[in-house]
């Protein structure tokens, strides 16, 4: 009874065609001058074909089977590497690479519609090619000559896998805690890397010939601190001309075994007087990182909305085939069983979680997607102001999706557990490995707290809300454009204004506080992103309730269900958006006890 992984193609389109309007903003950058939306249809379609047919099917098997680690080899699942090179050959990894170099130069939009497919349908397969984009973006933008010449072109094809080996045992998100150093080798061009990382992703595997490592070390002259920290292109496995290859003292010493995940090798390596390259300048090595680590986030946002599709896709099949007890609402035609036995689907209490759970999935892809088109427009629109306009407010976004959308795929999964009752706990069924899986994406790449810290702290007050500002006159113009309609769409435009001006003043009373107490912002932080994540969720189907009203869309069945999750989505999942706003506004008005002034009874 459990349901096979499909695309949904039909919401993506919504978002892309109807909500973004991408196609016409395309038209307007010369390299996508013949990309319409018929075009980008057609890439989805494939990319879905593809994900459907040769990526889910390993999703349960792989999960059962694990990584096995002999010898200090790893092996991945069977039909693991096999994807993996049909993935490469399709050229799915160059999808919106650039053209310079031998990418297809296609939008970040459409990728990410690819990320949250592969997320949804087998995230630990994902695992390994994940960080292939923001490699490439890091090695072209800081590499040495050597780094592009020799290394770059295989990480950007997928040829070769590559990592980003930033955690030790005493250092996980205080990096400045890092040991690993590196040495200038004799040839004056390289350096020696000793030290330990754990919890590496794709480490080792049996996918590639060869992994990249992007490294972060200390060399002699570092400053303490994170200031001290450099990055390093550290390959596997080095080329030696006519000699084949040597190995680079780069070693696996153990998989872990762990909750979810578990076809996804997370490795602990060690460096013995490895040989690397730089990455940008000394003692910069973050900064370089950084930019990996952003594309890495915007991905990670979409697996939150993979993984609470995959659970509602699943979660409505059952509930339609599902026959128990009698519901008080039910149509008489629904009744299959003796007694009058319906559908779960139609009990109020299943109806109200895959409601909730609809609503959340398709309000977050198109913020997710919204994100990813401001990415395309601040690297390829032609004015340099709306370049960086655009720049500033994806990067005001990026830990709100990452965050919000992960802690929601998360809770999404349990609640589609419950939909199953017991069956929800068996394997077979598909959603328990949804929850085990989803779990990790709220700790890695940063974890939720530290994005909430860094849009409060870094992207909020830091530029006195002028990023927040910006953001926020998108979200006045769609409520001041919706409340000039009428009706339902009327209604969402007023309520959007009134949570919009709710924001400005928390946000002030934040401000306030903080420079009387310097822990306010960090105290609430965690409840302030989740209240932007509700605004944007609202933001997001204020517009597609605007969109879904239109008069020549009223007999199509697609628009009157956007229009019924909308009514429901304010109605009911919005309410959240007050326990948060209550939240900080507690907060702001009272300090936290510490532990030495708590009484533990043992």
């Amino acid at each position: 009874m459990s349901a096979n992984w499909q695309a949904p193609l039909r919401d993506m389109r919504f978002v892309m065609e109807d909500w973004l309007d991408a196609a016409s903003w395309w038209r307007e950058v010369p390299e996508w001058a013949d990309l319409d939306a018929q075009m980008a249809q057609q890439v989805l379609e494939e990319a879905a074909r593809f994900v459907a047919e040769r990526i889910a099917p390993l999703n349960a098997s792989g999960d059962l089977e694990g990584c096995r680690f002999e010898q200090g080899e790893v092996r991945t699942p069977s039909g693991f590497r096999e994807a993996y090179a049909d993935y490469v050959a399709a050229g799915w990894p160059t999808l919106a690479l650039g053209t310079a170099s031998g990418g297809q130069g296609l939008p970040q939009l459409l990728d990410v519609a690819l990320q949250e497919m592969l997320a949804g349908a087998n995230h630990a397969w994902l695992m390994s090619p994940g960080l292939t984009h923001g490699a490439t973006v890091c090695l072209e933008a800081h590499g040495c000559a050597r780094t592009k010449r020799e290394w770059l072109p295989k990480v950007a094809s997928g040829e070769w896998l590559t990592t980003m080996c930033l955690t030790e045992p005493q250092a996980g998100s205080d990096l400045a805690l890092l040991r690993a150093r590196a040495l200038p080798d004799a040839d004056g061009e390289s350096y020696r890397i000793d030290g330990s990382k754990l919890f590496i992703t794709g480490g080792a595997h049996d996918l590639t010939e060869n992994i990249v490592h992007l490294v972060l070390a200390r060399l002699p002259d570092a400053p303490a601190g994170t200031k001290g920290l450099s990055l390093f292109v550290v390959p596997a496995w080095l080329d030696d001309g006519r000699q084949g290859r040597s190995h680079n003292g780069v070693h696996c010493e153990g998989i872990e075994k762990k909750m979810g995940l578990k076809a996804s090798p997370t490795c602990t390596m060690r460096f013995d007087e490895a040989r690397g390259w730089l990455v940008g300048e000394p003692h910069r090595g973050l900064a370089c990182l950084f930019v990996m680590m952003n594309a890495a986030r915007l991905q990670v946002a979409m697996q939150g909305v993979g993984h609470a599709h995959s659970a509602w896709q699943r979660a409505h099949a059952y509930a339609r085939e599902r026959v128990q007890m009698r519901a008080v609402s039910a149509p008489a035609h629904a009744g299959s069983a003796p007694g009058g036995a319906a559908p779960i689907a139609f009990h109020p209490a299943m109806r109200r979680i895959l409601m909730e759970l609809r609503a959340i999935v398709e309000g977050e892809r198109a913020i997710g997607y919204w994100i990813a088109h401001w990415l395309d427009i601040a690297s390829h629109h032609t004015d340099s102001q709306a370049r960086a306009q655009a720049h500033r407010i994806a990067s005001l976004l990026t830990p709100v999706a990452k965050a919000f959308f992960t802690a929601n795929g998360f809770a999404a999964a349990s609640s589609a557990l419950q939909v199953f009752g017991g069956y929800g706990y068996i394997h077979e069924y598909g959603v328990e490995q949804t929850l085990r899986d989803s779990r990790v994406s709220m700790l890695y790449e940063g974890t939720n707290e530290i994005q909430a810290i860094d849009l409060l702290i870094r992207k909020v007050l830091a530029d006195e809300g002028a990023a927040l500002g910006m953001l926020l006159e998108h979200v006045l113009a769609e409520a001041r454009c919706c409340a000039a309609g009428e009706g339902a769409v009327q209604a969402a435009g007023v309520r959007l204004l009134a949570l919009a001006q709710d924001v400005e003043r928390v946000t002030r009373a934040i401000v306030q506080r903080h420079a009387a107490d310097p822990e306010t912002a960090y105290r609430v932080a965690d409840d302030y992103l989740a209240l932007i994540g509700w605004l944007l969720l609202a933001f997001a189907w204020a517009r597609a309730s605007r969109l879904a009203w239109a008069p020549e869309r009223e007999g199509d069945g697609f628009y009157a269900q956007k229009r019924e999750t909308a009514r429901f989505f304010f109605d009911y999942p919005l309410a959240a958006f007050g326990h948060r706003l209550a939240l900080v506004e507690a907060g702001c008005a009272a300090p936290l006890p510490h532990l030495a002034e708590v009484d533990f009874v043992h």
